[in-house]
């Protein structure tokens, strides 16, 4: 099986077709909301040929669990709120300051190869990364995008420190994907301490701002949308209109009544 470090980063269409559109919600997006809206584009795209979406979002806080989510690896259940989603993958958090990138893209218009589209999410990261001069990298044995940290003690085994900085999980429905990915920019790490973050032990999580970067989420966005147009190919800006953002309040109302729901 070949490594996905040597696989081509790139996963342009092959069919002609119109460029991805790219969308930036603003403030907090319901997760079923969000749900709903993948669902529905994924369709059009399949069913109708609607243009591709790359979808920016920001979640209240938040834990998600995987297709291969273990019970025992979320440690807090009654911290936030934890949504079953087919996604691949395990736990994860989402939360304000970590930019979510939902990708619905036609495989079949591109190329059916699920490796090799992972493959090219994490190029993608990677090159998002690079404009900030953070190399982050890959691992055969882990999904997601890592930074070395050398400021910090080595692992057990004497390699360096290692901490995630970027979540891949996806789901494809008729060769259309769902899902994608979550960079952290300035979350609040802390609230990754609920769960073992994509069932991987050991490791540390951390974000640009934790790595001494003062970088916002709008310099985050241009870089991203930068990256995705050497990988995947061109975009244009979503002419859709944006969903009503939730206010701050009513994101910790709905945290309650969802946290309520699954103790009772």
């Amino acid at each position: 099986m070949i490594e996905r470090n040597r696989m081509q980063a790139l996963f342009l269409p092959t069919l002609d077709g119109p460029p991805v559109e790219w969308r930036i919600e603003p403030g907090l997006t319901d997760y079923e909301t969000a749900l709903a809206v993948m669902d529905e584009r994924a369709a059009a795209i399949r069913e109708a040929g609607a243009p591709e979406l790359v979808w920016l979002v920001e979640h209240p806080p938040l834990y998600t669990g995987g297709t291969s989510a273990d019970p025992k690896d979320l440690l807090d259940k009654n911290r936030f709120p934890v949504f079953a989603t087919g996604r691949g993958g395990e736990y994860t958090y989402h939360g304000p300051g970590q930019r979510v990138a939902y990708l619905m893209l036609d495989l079949k218009r591109r190329r059916e190869d699920v490796r090799a589209f992972v493959a090219s999410l994490e190029a993608w990261i990677i090159g998002s990364l690079a404009r900030f001069n953070v190399k982050g990298e890959r691992r055969e044995d882990r999904v997601g995008v890592w930074v070395t940290r050398p400021d910090r003690p080595p692992l057990p085994d004497g390699s360096p420190a290692e901490d995630k900085i970027a979540a891949i999980g996806i789901r494809l429905r008729r060769w259309v994907s769902l899902h994608g990915i979550a960079v952290n920019v300035e979350p609040d790490l802390t609230h990754f301490s609920g769960i073992v973050p994509c069932g991987i032990a050991g490791y540390g999580v951390t974000s640009l701002v934790d790595l001494g970067l003062p970088v916002t989420m709008d310099d985050y966005d241009v870089a991203l949308k930068s990256a995705f147009e050497e990988v995947f190919g061109a975009t244009e800006n979503s002419p859709e209109p944006h969903i009503e953002p939730m206010s701050s309040a009513m994101a910790v109302t709905k945290a309650l009544i969802v946290t309520s729901e699954r103790t009772s």
